[in-house]
């Protein structure tokens, strides 16, 4: 298998780690997904770089594949017909320069539809963040149409693999109403491959166990100590200005105040009826994530964060997005 090289900063890196990611990967490749595959996480996990590695691999497999990630503006349909191809590129470009993005995600069924009209083949759908540009109201109908597409085909298919990624953790629950998908949460790396990554960036950097430390194994933040000549303030400071965290904390009562400051230590402190509405505005501005699932390891893509580690902010069942989002919270109370 070919291991694809993305971009870090002004690094090209060959996709690193993941291996047991990408035996997933290579067993929906050989049966099929069943039913469509919505797949959360922390931002900054790796979901998009796993994504765009599950597409070269299925490529590789002889799958057929549409590829659209709306709010990047990245379209690509690898398929054998020139004229579907050139219908979805043409598509994709109107939706970009009339900014109706969402078009081109509902023009996916009539793609694979005309596709699987002219010969019975194997296909794949991955979509990248779809539901920002439909609409997150519209996550369930979305996934509930791949499901017909699946289950139900105008068209006979050899094999079919629907894979979509949502870095919002609320559409999860909207999603997960209905048993229209198989919802499985992606984490940051794993110790070892966090190191493997780490081991490939050039210069002097901070000792290997200060950097795990401040990232919790979440390979965008180690990109942006990177970026940022690896200057911690710079992006504690940037994550509560985005997050306007300041006003955040200070439209709290004091006794909110006093159950955050809890949750620096432990974020399970949350996880209690009268602290959940504090939790679930955590979770919707993204510092946090709830309702983590078991760590058994096929609930999982890849492999489970520990049951519990406080000294990055993971508890049994509500975690910090990483350590440095932890540190923001920190900071400005």
């Amino acid at each position: 298998m070919k291991r694809i090289k993305l971009r870090f900063e002004d690094l090209q890196i060959e996709f690193t780690d993941r291996d047991r990611a990408l035996s997933q990967v290579s067993e929906w490749a050989d049966r099929g997904t069943g039913i469509p595959v919505v797949i959360f996480g922390p931002e900054g996990c790796g979901k998009t770089a796993f994504l765009l590695q599950a597409t070269a691999m299925l490529k590789e497999k002889g799958y057929d594949v549409f590829y659209l990630h709306p709010l990047d503006k990245i379209f690509e349909a690898e398929v054998e017909e020139v004229d579907v191809k050139r219908a979805f590129l043409d598509l994709a470009r109107r939706a970009i320069a009339e900014d109706a993005l969402g078009r081109v995600a509902w023009a996916i069924f009539d793609l694979v539809r005309e596709v699987l009209k002219r010969r019975r083949r194997k296909v794949a759908v991955i979509a990248d963040d779809v539901f920002q540009a439909i609409g997150l109201d519209k996550a369930s109908i979305y996934v509930k149409g791949l499901l017909n597409m699946l289950e139900h085909p105008v068209y006979d298919y050899e094999k079919m693999v629907a894979l979509v990624v949502t870095s919002e953790d609320l559409t999860r629950y909207e999603i997960g109403r209905h048993r229209w998908a198989e919802i499985l949460p992606m984490w940051n790396m794993s110790r070892e491959g966090f190191e493997q990554l780490y081991q490939k960036i050039p210069g002097s950097k901070p000792p290997l166990e200060e950097a795990w430390k401040l990232t919790g194994g979440n390979p965008y933040m180690l990109q942006e100590l990177y970026r940022k000549q690896w200057n911690v303030d710079d992006i504690v400071t940037g994550i509560i200005e985005a997050k306007a965290l300041r006003r955040f904390v200070t439209s709290m009562k004091e006794e909110e105040r006093g159950w955050l400051k809890e949750a620096l230590d432990d974020p399970d402190t949350l996880f209690t009826r009268e602290r959940l509405s504090l939790l679930h505005k955590l979770v919707e501005i993204n510092l946090a994530v709830s309702d983590m699932y078991s760590r058994i390891p096929h609930l999982w893509i890849d492999l489970p964060p520990l049951e519990k580690d406080l000294e990055l902010g993971i508890g049994k069942y509500v975690a910090w997005q990483t350590p440095l989002h932890r540190e923001a919270i920190r900071k400005v109370l």
